[in-house]
């Protein structure tokens, strides 16, 4: 008998736990099959979920990640999946030890077994919260392995976005030292004010500032994501265009509180079974004559039972009002971000038009320059304003992938059902 408990249940009790791990490690983490053996609705909806990230960047840093995942709450599932099997036998008869002393001093010990006959559905209650456990942490589960892929392409477009801004003012640099050396020729020639020198180098300082403070921002994202990787992606370019990630699912975290709720309300019929009688016959199997029967109230009958049943039974119009806000907080969330996306998107629509302004203003006051038009600090500020609108269209760029993938996150689409 203890091989076949063994075999069941993946853990062994002889030591060899090795084994139990590596069995327990190869089995999928999701299952729809519950432990009665009937299948979970929502255990399914996660498991038909699709990645909404093409084959390309985004993917490379998502499957790096998700391999270097510890998993921590795939163990928490694996525990409420065994403890929903072990809560499927509580129907059988309980078998345990007993030992008294009689009235001549003599210690008589004996094995008694117990078999509940009637409990207010207090044992079914137990089965169902076991199940609707393992749902939660099912949930939880997928939540946090679509945290996980969030975070790591979170800094990789932290990387990426950084890097191109760095590039901006790195392109511009030699034009704006090109610049200070015409001030300094000017100053010491007497034609300028040593105010206008300042004023380049000032501005000078400054990109080279913001270069250094973009470099270290996607060295420390680059180092972060190397620590929750299992492979290199310094080599990983790019960003891509997801397709829409909402679909027909449903949020995570509305799933997760519908969840709970249920498994609330088996917790509360459990709880108010207590308030009923409970009927069980014993018997001691060392003994043949001892049998018996016994009832009992578990909760007794003090003077607030009254307010206890009526806490019990208001807990299931919580659990719905819980479910009915968090779908509330869900979609403002979600409608907060979209909007944002429509936002970015229109002036990504007008950031090229923008620029293109700014490459035409720097090119009209430079040519005025050489005619003697313009100063040295005017086009200086020009040139200025042109590589903030092409840091700004950068950004933006950067900005729109990130929202757009959050929104994934939400719907608990960057990953597929059968990889969580």
């Amino acid at each position: 008998m203890g091989e076949d408990i063994v075999s069941r249940t993946g853990i062994d009790f002889l030591g060899d736990s090795d084994d139990a791990v590596v069995a327990s490690s190869d089995a999928p983490a999701l299952d729809s099959e519950l432990s009665n053996g009937e299948r979970s609705e929502l255990i399914d909806a996660l498991l038909n979920r699709r990645s909404v990230l093409p084959s390309g960047p985004y993917a490379q840093v998502a499957q790096s990640v998700l391999e270097a995942n510890h998993r921590a709450a795939e163990a928490e599932l694996r525990a409420a999946m065994l403890r929903a099997q072990a809560r499927e036998l509580n129907w059988l008869p309980t078998l345990g030890p007993t030992v008294s002393l009689n009235s001549l001093g003599t210690v008589v010990a004996g094995l008694i077994v117990e078999q509940t006959l009637f409990d207010g559905g207090a044992k079914k209650a137990e089965r169902e919260f076991a199940r609707a456990d393992v749902e939660v942490a099912a949930v939880a589960l997928a939540q946090d392995t679509n945290d996980r892929v969030y975070q790591g392409l979170d800094l990789y477009l932290t990387v990426q976005a950084s890097e191109a801004r760095a590039a901006v003012n790195q392109g511009g640099l030699a034009r704006m030292e090109r610049f200070e050396y015409i001030m300094t020729e000017r100053v010491n020639a007497g034609i300028n004010d040593r105010a206008d020198l300042q004023l380049v180098q000032q501005k000078l300082t400054q990109m080279r500032s913001d270069i250094l403070e973009d470099r270290e921002a996607a060295a420390s994202a680059r180092a972060e994501l190397a620590a929750m990787s299992a492979t290199p992606l310094d080599g990983v370019r790019g960003i891509e265009t997801i397709s829409d990630p909402a679909g027909i699912a449903q949020p995570l975290d509305v799933m997760k509180v519908d969840a709970e709720g249920t498994r609330g309300l088996a917790e509360a019929r459990a709880l108010q079974a207590g308030y009923t009688p409970n009927v069980t016959a014993s018997g001691d199997v060392t003994n043949s004559g001892s049998f018996g029967l016994g009832v009992a109230i578990p909760n007794g009958l003090g003077f607030g039972r009254g307010a206890n049943i009526e806490a019990l039974q208001a807990m299931g119009q919580a659990a719905e009002l819980a479910v009915a806000e968090q779908r509330e907080d869900s979609a403002r969330e979600v409608a907060s971000i979209e909007g944002q996306i429509t936002s970015l998107r229109r002036q990504q629509s007008n950031i090229s038009t923008i620029v293109a302004q700014a490459n035409d203003n720097y090119t009209l006051f430079e040519e005025q320059l050489r005619a003697g038009q313009r100063t040295v600090p005017e086009v200086v500020g020009v040139f200025r304003t042109k590589l903030d609108a092409e840091r700004d269209a950068v950004s933006l760029r950067y900005d729109l992938a990130r929202l757009e993938l959050k929104l994934a996150q939400i719907y608990g689409t960057l990953v597929d059902g059968e990889d969580i």
